[in-house]
């Protein structure tokens, strides 16, 4: 052979080489950045309270997998529901989020279905919350697995209740017995109740599922249905009407009416159970919890809760669940509901979260949760909740009424 094309064959050799090589070092970067995203979570971070929460799941995890890690990264609880989207459309995004049960509609399209990996990976679904499984499913896929399950509860100022004479409430309390106790308890630059005004975030929800009454139905705004309007109005009067609550600003976060029933201000407050450590030990006197004031006064509650799912754009689903498996086991779970105060989304291991809790409160929260049901909203949810916001204050000032607020709404979000 020629020595001119031996070299012509050593060079094109040479070449194809260098091509393999470029070829396999691309494949090893991608493969690279997939594991990496796998193993990284967008979520809330607002402060150092939820970096702490979202650090005590990977370190519960790692009691069983030393090498267990999670890169975390995220804007705060307001942003996240706007910059999400962005996010994990760009270069480099993690597989990992976090979503409400509340926002699973909303976040949907961001959301990779999870049924199949649940079924290849022998999850069973029925040891968590069934309430929220029902929130994190989405055309009927479920999107995301819950790690927390949390009922509205009643907060009340036990203090409060002995000074003016009154039974404390428990797991069966009546409106009825409520608006008694709330027009006993208001007088003096005092008030039996505090609200803020939003519709997520405010009783009025809250006191809807109670009785039955949801503002979503078949995956559809359902704000004209007759007892969600009568369920808000009966929320509008306690102000307007019945005089045992301040009429809040617009402007008010939920923060206000928390400091109200904080300083003893208020005696009755409507909440989550996340807010439980800060209530029982920075609270003006002693509080309890109940169940949300319904008609009947048998205990039914509004569920909300957040749970992991994968993004959609994620190369590397299988990995990503085996790590959100990781870090929803009942051991996990149960660890973070103890050392956080999370009331955990499997039912064994509630227990872990109940801890010293006074049995009677603890019993409130398992009523609830055998007998709740999901906030399930629609993509435009946070128009709605916004557009509440705005018009509710003159709702409970009782220039306005909840049909024509929540005809206003209902027409506007079209």
């Amino acid at each position: 052979m020629p020595v001119k094309t031996k070299q012509l064959i050593s060079a094109a050799t040479c070449l194809t080489a260098a091509a393999i090589a470029l070829t396999a070092c691309g494949s090893g970067t991608s493969a690279e950045a997939d594991t990496k995203a796998a193993s990284s979570m967008y979520t809330w971070i607002s402060n150092d309270n939820d970096r702490q929460q979202w650090q005590a799941f990977v370190d519960a995890a790692k009691t069983k997998d030393a090498g267990f890690n999670l890169t975390l990264e995220g804007p705060s609880f307001p942003d996240y529901w706007t910059k999400v989207k962005t996010r994990l459309a760009s270069a480099g995004a993690p597989c990992i989020i976090t979503t409400q049960a509340a926002r699973a509609q909303e976040l949907k399209d961001v959301l990779a279905p999870l049924n199949d990996l649940v079924k290849k990976n022998n999850v069973d679904t029925s040891v968590y919350n069934q309430a929220m499984i029902s929130g994190m499913t989405v055309d009927g896929e479920l999107r995301a697995l819950p790690y927390d399950a949390e009922p509205m509860v009643l907060y009340y100022n036990k203090d409060l209740f002995k000074a003016a004479g009154l039974k404390e409430p428990s797991t069966n309390y009546t409106r009825d017995q409520f608006l008694t106790d709330a027009k006993a308890l208001t007088g003096q630059e005092k008030f039996g109740f505090a609200l803020p005004p939003q519709l997520s975030a405010g009783p009025g929800l809250a006191f809807a599922f109670a009785d039955g009454h949801q503002p979503v139905k078949d995956g559809a705004l359902d704000l004209a249905n007759p007892d969600f309007v009568k369920d808000i109005q009966w929320t509008f009067d306690l102000v307007a009407k019945d005089g045992v609550a301040k009429a809040p600003q617009s402007s008010d976060s939920s923060d206000v009416a928390q400091q109200q029933f904080m300083s003893g201000e208020a005696a009755m407050l409507v909440d989550g159970p996340w807010m439980y450590e800060q209530f029982t030990t920075k609270t003006k006197g002693e509080v309890g919890i109940a169940v949300i004031p319904s008609t009947s006064g048998k205990p039914s509650a509004m569920v909300q809760g957040s749970g992991f799912g994968i993004a959609a754009s994620c190369k590397d689903k299988e990995a990503a669940f085996q790590n959100i498996m990781k870090i929803t086991t009942p051991e996990v779970i149960g660890t973070v509901g103890a050392t956080r105060g999370t009331v955990p989304s499997i039912q064994s291991v509630v227990k872990e979260w109940a801890g010293k809790k006074p049995a009677g409160d603890v019993s409130v929260v398992e009523a609830l949760l055998a007998n709740g049901q999901p906030l399930q909203t629609t993509s435009n949810w946070n128009q709605v909740d916004t557009q509440f916001t705005q018009y509710s204050v003159e709702g409970f000032r009782g220039s306005k009424t909840a049909a024509g607020i929540l005809d206003t709404i209902s027409a506007s979000t079209k």
